[in-house]
């Protein structure tokens, strides 16, 4: 079987819309129903990223495209920037992606009406990925990576860029380090937009992604030196897809720790499902998945927070 597919920009019939399973509602601003107040020097730095793509796209541009805030968004402005028919929305497919995620990054890239390539990658064959290192994202995307730049090759495209926008590298991205070693733009960062900037440049464009929770990979739910197995992956997807049919919205993770799953819920939502009744349907809900114990973290969705195991309530 092939490791590469493509895909025209037609969304599969009675799809929903993009984003909704991972709990972001497409609200009326979404829409377009509501106008939105860019500040001058934003509309200013999304004219330089409009500018960097249209000179980056010839013959065409790939885009490392999850279906999240900064990748959609990157790929909106280039369609409009470039046109449609010179870029390419590359997904990584693999177990740590969730097949809604994978449904969801589809669809949006067909609203775009860009070209998609699901591309399979294999980094569970990788040994020092599997033993989930501190820098196991590094291992990863050089998986990743490497297989785009050979795709690209092959294809004639010179230019690959991800969603790294200027936020992101504060932060300690080993991730990032393999993109760059393999020749990887990050036009979002180049330019100095952050999230915030990008989810108000979005929520102007009608994007449904504006509002949209973060959603990693599944694997970041496994503390540091937990392997990464299949089976531990499918039991936190199928933990979060539970969750999210009972209509858990926002920030959403399940942590594996063993026999035991520390759901982590947005501030908002831990109000919500802080009952007897409610952990009764979170802890039936995860258990479903084959978790043993179920523990809702009273502190609320933290990110980088897969480490911790106290300050947790049994459900």
């Amino acid at each position: 079987m092939s490791d590469v597919s493509e895909h025209d920009a037609t969304p599969p019939s009675g799809a929903q819309e993009p984003g909704g399973s991972r709990g972001a509602p497409a609200s009326a601003a979404a829409a377009g129903d509501e106008p939105v107040d860019v500040p001058d020097a934003v509309r200013a730095k999304e004219a330089l990223l409009a500018e960097w793509l249209r000179a980056h796209a010839h013959p065409a541009l790939a885009i490392g495209f999850s279906g999240g805030v900064d990748s959609t968004y990157l790929a909106a402005v280039a369609a409009d920037a470039a046109g449609p028919a010179r870029v390419v929305a590359v997904i990584g497919t693999s177990a740590s992606l969730a097949d809604d995620q994978h449904a969801d990054a589809r669809a949006l890239a067909a609203r775009l009406g860009v070209r998609v390539v699901d591309l399979a990658t294999h980094e569970m064959a990788d040994p020092r990925y599997v033993a989930n290192p501190s820098n196991r994202c590094y291992f990863c995307k050089s998986e990743l990576w490497t297989r785009v730049r050979a795709w690209a090759a092959e294809q004639g495209v010179e230019t690959i860029a991800d969603g790294t926008n200027a936020d992101d590298v504060r932060g300690h991205r080993p991730g990032a380090v393999a993109g760059r070693e393999r020749g990887v733009h990050s036009p979002l960062a180049h330019v100095g937009l952050g999230k915030d900037e990008i989810r108000i440049l979005s929520r102007a464009r009608g994007l449904p992604t504006w509002d949209a929770p973060s959603s990693p990979c599944l694997a970041s739910r496994l503390p540091y030196g937990t392997p990464v197995t299949h089976a531990r992956l499918r039991q936190v997807e199928g933990a979060e897809r539970a969750l999210r049919a009972l209509g858990l919205a926002g920030d959403l993770r399940v942590r594996h720790h063993g026999e035991l799953a520390r759901v982590e819920l947005s501030r908002a939502e831990l109000g919500r499902w802080l009952s007897p009744a409610g952990m009764r349907a979170i802890r039936s809900a995860v258990r479903q998945a084959g978790f043993a114990r179920v523990a809702v973290d009273l502190r609320g969705f933290r990110s980088g927070s897969l480490n911790v195991l106290e300050g947790v309530t049994a459900a």
